[in-house]
């Protein structure tokens, strides 16, 4: 890609620290050498914000109609977000989660329209965008049904560490009903694809986790993995997908497997999260795989009780920024060698699954 990436950006809520993060990234001059972003929002919030921030460095911002307005070298803003929408940081109001939905709404129209290359999201309160008529647990499910996609995956990463969820945002007690062997086998050839055309791994190596102590245990503690997980991974195999598993998740969390497999598909939230964030807290990008379209996101929430403090770290924000232009680029990459497939030389990845070192009292726990 010879041309600048055109980099959507949404504001989140107004009250949480996505200003904050958004200005402190944007203040990085790399970024603008890599992309012309656009933040969907209020540049009067965004002047509140760079006035609490006191950033040293000039913060050179272009106010524009559209997207195709933006400017080279420029902090371009699409005033979206009505001025009447009080900005109260630290709070989580009305206000602040109806300009996180206006601005995400708008932003989406623009991806749909392709006058934007991709889209990073800042973070907003999903009790706050659902009291105001938001109806999707979040942005994940909200992009699967608006780009009409067959299926969606929730993956974090950071650097060689990737993992993905078969289910989201729902209650525990609800998980295991939710699991199926079509639903594994759906996501894994989400996350397969994904790793292909996203991060150009030619041959993906995936390792499922199991949902029970120690995996059921042979059916005495659950029999969801005999009945549901093994079952599924061995259809992904008939389908060409190198997956393994199911594995109990404290033996391979603690034995550094993830390490050991291009990604990992959990069976829940917590359980890929909680492993995920002691990881890669300050690092982690929220990645929407499965869709026609980019989206990244920083792996966290809205933190509205530092908000308004300037304490909020940036890192991950600038990971998904950065991210969100690699994907762009992998892409085109990708359909390229798809058409020329001698166009460029790949290493073949053989189907060897890793052994796992089991701990001498696994079996007295």
């Amino acid at each position: 890609m010879n041309r600048k990436v055109v980099l959507g950006i949404t504001q989140g809520d107004t009250n949480g620290i996505g200003y904050e993060i958004i200005i402190k990234a944007l203040s990085d001059a790399r970024v603008l050498d890599l992309c012309m972003p656009i933040v969907y929002g209020s540049s009067k919030a965004f002047g509140t914000y760079k006035k609490l921030l006191q950033i040293e460095e000039p913060v050179h911002t272009n106010i524009i109609n559209g997207a195709e307005d933006a400017q080279n070298k420029r902090i371009n803003i699409i005033n979206c977000v009505p001025d009447t929408l009080a900005i109260d940081p630290g709070q989580p109001t009305a206000d602040g989660a109806k300009a996180a939905v206006i601005a995400l709404e708008t932003a989406v129209a623009d991806l749909k329209a392709g006058t934007i290359d991709a889209l990073v999201t800042a973070p907003f309160n999903k009790q706050g965008v659902n009291s105001v008529g938001f109806k999707y647990p979040g942005h994940t499910e909200y992009l699967i049904e608006e780009f009409g996609a067959k299926d969606g995956l929730m993956l974090l990463y950071s650097d060689n560490f990737r993992i993905g969820l078969v289910t989201g945002h729902i209650p525990i007690s609800k998980i295991s009903e939710e699991l199926s062997q079509d639903a594994i086998v759906s996501k894994l050839r989400v996350m397969n694809e994904s790793l292909m055309k996203d991060f150009n791994i030619v041959k993906p190596r995936l390792a499922v986790l199991g949902l029970n102590p120690h995996g059921g245990d042979h059916g005495l503690l659950g029999t969801e993995e005999e009945q549901i997980i093994l079952p599924a991974v061995k259809a992904a195999n008939a389908e060409n997908i190198l997956a393994f598993g199911p594995y109990t998740p404290d033996g391979f969390f603690g034995s550094n497997m993830q390490y050991k497999f291009d990604a990992v598909l959990a069976m829940y939230h917590d359980q890929g999260l909680i492993p995920f964030k002691a990881l890669a807290f300050d690092s982690g990008v929220n990645f929407t795989a499965g869709l026609p379209v980019i989206r990244t996101s920083p792996d966290h929430g809205t933190a509205f009780e530092i908000a308004g403090t300037g304490k909020a770290n940036a890192m991950p924000m600038l990971s998904a920024i950065y991210s969100a232009i690699d994907f762009v680029r992998n892409r085109e990459r990708y359909y390229e060698m798809r058409k020329d497939p001698l166009a460029v030389k790949l290493s073949d990845v053989g189907g060897k699954e890793p052994e796992i070192p089991v701990r001498d009292d696994e079996e007295s726990r």
